[in-house]
């Protein structure tokens, strides 16, 4: 004969009110995630291959790191870092100026217009930089003089180009009109991406066609441009180094001239090397929450931030720890005895 003694009782599942936060639900069965190991493999290979990279370059003393923390901060790289930033500025504003024109020119009715602009970028993408670069710098050659007149007709002003245009200045001109030719292309695909009923709309309301671009197709056109942008704007940074060729001071040429005295050539490179990193990681951080801005309003759903996704994390972490210490709070019943 059974006694109720011999029976183990099983307590009832508690209800879902009364079970602490963050407790697995206890009337569905637990899903185990899959095991990847060839992932863990592969992963555990790659850390270790970057660790021996890293470790290969630390410790290696044909850097001379001390030689590269002792010129990293002085006053001749200094300058050619705030020269090279001052050339990115001003070619990035000119050139994406002249390329908006040159962009609405080519989508103009006109077909002198269009003509115009597209010889203009075919001509530029189609000859290197360094080429356009040594050309402008020996303009003097071709033109000894540059006058201000009546067309085909007397000169009131004339001044020798060879007092005009300078080193930086050969520079800028060189670098903008190159610029100006990409910039055209992107500004025209940023602008073509917009759907052609927002211009119809807009045609409908009474809106200028040059209202209805400044105000309507640029700022959903700027999704399409803002991306290509900032690699345009990266790649210009870095770009500048050619300007070196020219005797400019920038920072790749600043540190030659350190380097053509000291012959240590490795540290001082990896002292602009490190320079070109460092500000092309904030250029990248600053394109991030550009493009947050201008996808505002859009349908899809915005990337959460690196904070958001630290305090994301954070979160989960606290959610998971209060769960563990509710469990282990929680009072043992006969069943668990």
């Amino acid at each position: 004969m059974v006694t109720p003694s011999d029976v183990t009782s099983t307590p009832a599942p508690a209800p879902k009110s009364l079970r602490p936060p963050g407790a697995p639900d206890e009337d569905l069965p637990q899903i185990v995630p899959r095991r990847h190991a060839g992932r863990r493999l592969a992963a555990a290979v790659a850390l270790l291959v970057l660790a021996m990279v890293l470790n290969s370059v630390i410790r290696n003393d044909a850097f001379q790191w001390d030689v590269v923390g002792r010129y990293f901060t002085t006053s001749a790289v200094l300058d050619g870092l705030l020269l090279s930033l001052w050339l990115t500025a001003v070619v990035m504003v000119l050139g994406f100026l002249l390329g908006t024109l040159l962009a609405v020119m080519r989508l103009s009715a006109n077909p002198v217009l269009r003509a115009l602009s597209w010889g203009y970028v075919w001509i530029f993408r189609s000859t290197p930089l360094l080429v356009q670069l040594l050309f402008w710098f020996n303009i003097g050659a071709l033109y000894p003089t540059l006058g201000l007149g009546i067309p085909f007709g007397p000169q009131f002003l004339t001044v020798k180009t060879v007092n005009l245009l300078g080193p930086a200045l050969t520079a800028v001109i060189g670098l903008t009109l190159h610029e100006t030719a990409y910039a055209a292309e992107v500004v025209r695909g940023g602008i073509l991406s917009v759907d052609s009923g927002q211009t119809e709309a807009a045609q409908a309301l009474g809106l200028s066609r040059r209202r209805t671009l400044r105000r309507i197709v640029v700022p959903q056109a700027m999704r399409s441009i803002v991306p290509t942008a900032g690699n345009m704007l990266i790649g210009t940074l870095k770009g500048t180094s050619i300007v070196s060729v020219l005797a400019v001071h920038d920072l790749l040429y600043s540190v030659q001239l350190i380097y053509n005295q000291t012959y240590q050539i490795i540290p001082l490179l990896m002292v602009a090397t490190l320079w070109y990193v460092a500000v092309t990681t904030m250029l990248g951080v600053g394109q991030f929450y550009v493009e947050r801005h201008y996808a505002r309003g859009d349908s899809r759903t915005l990337p959460p931030t690196p904070l958001q996704r630290l305090r994301g994390q954070l979160a989960t972490v606290r959610l998971r720890l209060s769960a563990a210490t509710a469990s282990d709070a929680r009072p043992v019943t006969g069943g668990d005895r």
